[in-house]
């Protein structure tokens, strides 16, 4: 099944009570569609979910007050303000020159999931869309500010949900970010701490999620920065490709 297919009329589009999206003619060019946000839920994200992460900071994570690594799933949010979707154009706020990039595999829930195993976490999962889990950079690992993480237009995703059974393994996808088109980093889900199994299992075993929710399964370390006039493409094998533009807030 292709993502079109997949999205036009599905059944599992009307389960999740998400805005489908009305894609182009195939004769028509893609740039002149209308893109829609494909989810409905609650979207969490994860930090400090790659092994490279931890190596870079290990020595800062045993400084006070937390003396040690993290030892669960550091949770967090993107509220319903800052989505965005597909094609859409990021304004910078007035006060800020550049955004850091946050590639990153999301996984949209089909129904209610409390408590369940690694063997069977992928039961409730409905399939895989692509996040850029934008954030202005900053230096703080563990509680980073909320107006550094939250702003609107922070979390364009899209530009669609691939079904579970059309990704093959969520644990090795290639996860490359372009800027200007040109290839500006690389990471793989193959170096996540917690494998998307392991980490629905855990943030299960405390608390519920449910249809239309999304978990992000971490942003890879060392990502780009970007600013105003730059096009910024996150492309996740087998899952999609999102594209979006920035300008300065001014530019509105």
């Amino acid at each position: 099944m292709n993502a079109k297919a997949f999205i036009q009329g599905s059944p599992l589009s009307k389960t999740l009570d998400v805005q489908t999206t009305e894609l182009p003619d195939d004769n028509l060019n893609e740039k002149e569609g209308k893109w829609d946000v494909p989810v409905s839920g609650t979207i969490y994200g994860v930090a400090l979910n790659y092994k490279e992460s931890l190596q870079a900071y290990e020595s800062a994570f045993h400084e006070k007050p937390y003396n040690q690594p993290p030892q669960a799933p550091i949770l967090y949010i993107k509220p319903k303000n800052t989505w965005t979707p597909h094609r859409s154009t990021v304004y910078l706020p007035e006060d800020i020159t550049e955004l850091q990039t946050g590639p990153s595999l999301g996984i949209v829930f089909k129904q209610t999931a409390t408590q369940v195993s690694p063997a069977r976490a992928l039961d409730s999962v409905a399939g895989f869309t692509v996040v850029n889990d934008l954030h202005v950079p900053h230096g703080n690992l563990h509680r980073p500010a909320l107006k550094h993480q939250a702003r609107d237009q922070f979390c364009p995703i899209g530009p669609w949900i691939m079904d579970t059974a059309d990704v093959m393994d969520p644990d090795r996808l290639q996860i490359k970010t372009y800027i200007n088109g040109e290839l500006a980093h690389e990471a793989n889900t193959s170096s996540l701490v917690r494998n998307v199994r392991q980490l629905i299992s855990d943030v299960t075993s405390f608390m519920t999620l449910t249809k239309g929710d999304v978990l992000m399964a971490g942003v890879p370390y060392g990502t780009p920065k970007i600013k105003s006039g730059d096009n910024v493409q996150v492309k996740i094998e087998n899952v999609g490709m999102l594209e979006n533009s920035i300008l300065s807030g001014g530019d509105q």
